[in-house]
This record gives structure tokens, C-alpha cells and sequence, in this order.
């Protein structure tokens, strides 16, 4: 666990104990890149759906799941910063990639959706929730779904945290992604196909924020102990 408190005691921030947090620069910069390519930027989008999609009703009750998300990745954040901080420097780097790439898809080639319904059968208080998530979040950048991918951040994160190894934590984490993910479909925020890619980005990025990491400190652990005997049958 990093004492935290030793910041505000006057140790610098680039000392090795908290370099860390400088990968939390991160999320204002995507912030402002997400922003500008949300309300900045005149692009040419193309609609994104596909047969399965007419099929999915409806169901005002996912935003539960859908929200959640946040709580969901902050949560992560915050555990894994408190207390195991080799957990969070793979979740940033997997955040960092995915999120990267999936900026550059929306860039090279825009997309939306328009399967929103045009009127809700029912008037309760989701249905409100919802129409205010249509109002506040453009139906634009679509594919591949962020939602998705975040909740593979944390499910994947977990995955080398000791704590959360455990058959029912797993099982609950899975729930819970699983659920998100397809909360984004049922609440018409995304086309399948936007999971489809989100996986695929998920997939292509995993080896790059979770092994190879270990990998390379691995190898420089074996290049400094060889270095180490060497010098001693020196002496």
C-alpha cells in the first residue's frame, strides 16, 4: 500500500513511489479529445446497425447497469491505486490503448446510430432517466462502445488481483460486465456490432496492457541479477 499522505508531507510526485499517478493525466486529456470530437468537430458519420438489432426490445430498466458503469470503473480506479498499484498501472495502460485506438476509429471512419425510439409505451421514472441520457449524450462515436470496453478494463484488471480471484467474486464481476455491456443494446445506445468491435479491441489490446508489461520488468529483473553475479565473481 503507497502512502498516500507523504505527498502532502512534501515529497515530490515524480519520486519512483508515486510516478504512477502521472497515467492519470490521462483521462483529462481523452476528456478534451472526446469533447471536441462530441460538439468540436463537423464529421461525416455513418449509421451503424444490423438485423439482430430490431429484434432487441426496448427496456428502460437497463439504465441501472448502464450507469453503474461508472461507479463500476472509478471504483477499480480507486481500489487499485489505494492497493495494488502494479493492478492499476495495467488497467491505465489497457485503458490508455483501448481508448486511444477506439479515438482514432471514431476519427477515421465516424459513425452513429439511429435506433432510439421516437416514442416510450411506458412513463415511469427509467423512461425519464433515459430521455435525459438522450438528451445530454449525442448518438454519435459509436462503435466501438466505450461502455463495453471499460467494463473489460475493470473485469480484466481483477483478473491479476489476488482478492478478487475467487469463484464468486468472478462470478459477480462477470454479472456485472456482462450486464453493462448489454444494457447498452436494450437501452438502444448502441448497435451489437458496437460490442462486436469493443471485444475485438478488447481482445487485440489485452496481451499489450496485462503480459507484456510483466514480460519486460521480467527480463530486466533477470538482466540485473546476471549483472549482479557477474560483478560479484569479479570481485
Amino acid at each position: 500500500m503507497v502512502d498516500y499522505k507523504r505527498l502532502f508531507r512534501g515529497e515530490k510526485l515524480n519520486s519512483p513511489d508515486f510516478k504512477h499517478l502521472f497515467l492519470l493525466l490521462y483521462w483529462p486529456v481523452y476528456g478534451l479529445m472526446f469533447w471536441l470530437m462530441e460538439r468540436g468537430l463537423s464529421l461525416t458519420y455513418h449509421p451503424v446497425a444490423s438485423a439482430f438489432d430490431s429484434k432487441i426490445p426496448f427496456c428502460e430498466y437497463f439504465i441501472f447497469p448502464y450507469y453503474f458503469w461508472f461507479v463500476f470503473l472509478a471504483g477499480i480506479h480507486i481500489y487499485t491505486l489505494l492497493f495494488d498499484v502494479p493492478a492499476f498501472k495495467k488497467l491505465m495502460y489497457f485503458i490508455i490503448i483501448t481508448y486511444t485506438v477506439t479515438t482514432v476509429i471514431y476519427l477515421v471512419y465516424p459513425t452513429c446510430q439511429e435506433l432510439r425510439p421516437a416514442e416510450f409505451e411506458r412513463d415511469n421514472f427509467c423512461v425519464w432517466v433515459v430521455k435525459a441520457l438522450y438528451a445530454f449524450d449525442t448518438n454519435t462515436n459509436v462503435c466501438p462502445s466505450l461502455h463495453v470496453i471499460g467494463s473489460f478494463a475493470v473485469l480484466f484488471t481483477t483478473w491479476h488481483i489476488k482478492r478478487f480471484k475467487t469463484p464468486l467474486w468472478q462470478l459477480a464481476l462477470w454479472i456485472i460486465t456482462i450486464a453493462i455491456s448489454i444494457s447498452t443494446v436494450f437501452l438502444k445506445q448502441h448497435s451489437v456490432i458496437d460490442i462486436y468491435a469493443a471485444l475485438a479491441v478488447c481482445a487485440v489490446s489485452y496481451p499489450f496492457a496485462y503480459i507484456l508489461p510483466d514480460r519486460i520488468a521480467q527480463k530486466r529483473s533477470g538482466k540485473a541479477a546476471s549483472a549482479d553475479r557477474g560483478a560479484c565473481k569479479t570481485d
